[in-house]
């Protein structure tokens, strides 16, 4: 049973792949226009409407299992990612597999989590950006970390800009 299933991830990855391109949509809609032009040789008749309604339907509906089916991995993918991240940093390990919460759960947790942003972003302002609190300053410090790392990257981009313009010969 699993190799069925390696078959059938395998042809929902390609399918997927291969109808999202651009040069598929063109086609179904050079078919549909096609069909249209046919109407006035097939007198509009019921079956002329059968063919596109019943090829769409069946297409349509095959579809749904094979997106549904390639959104299922990617979002597992996506979690799984997600959760690496939060056991290798500084977040809380309670938000690592919050996705099988039901709705209400996770519309309480949404709730806590707002109210901390809030009490957090309050603390910032009334501390002119320095919190005793020791997540505040990791945040707090990460930024100063990047705007140094950005300061020297365009003091290095700039020495390397003069490097160059020196090194030139007149002409």
């Amino acid at each position: 049973m699993a190799w069925l299933t390696h078959i059938f991830t395998r042809f929902a990855v390609t399918v997927s792949e291969w109808t999202g391109k651009p040069s598929i949509f063109v086609l179904a809609l050079f078919s549909v226009i096609l069909w249209g032009v046919t109407g006035p040789i097939f007198d509009y008749s019921d079956t002329w409407q059968l063919v596109i309604n019943t090829s769409t339907t069946i297409v349509t509906f095959l579809m749904v299992f094979l997106l549904q089916n390639a959104q299922t991995r990617d979002t597992r993918a996506i979690q799984a990612k997600l959760n690496e991240l939060i056991l290798t940093s500084a977040a809380e390990d309670r938000f690592v597999g919050i996705e099988n919460l039901d709705e209400e759960d996770l519309k309480h947790l949404d709730r806590l989590v707002e109210k901390a942003a809030k009490r957090h972003e309050e603390q910032l302002n009334d501390a002119g950006g320095k919190v005793s609190d020791g997540g505040a300053t990791i945040v707090k410090k990460s930024a100063v970390k990047k705007e140094k790392r950005r300061d020297s990257r365009t003091a290095s981009n700039r020495n390397q800009s003069k490097t160059a313009a020196s090194s030139r010969k007149p002409a």
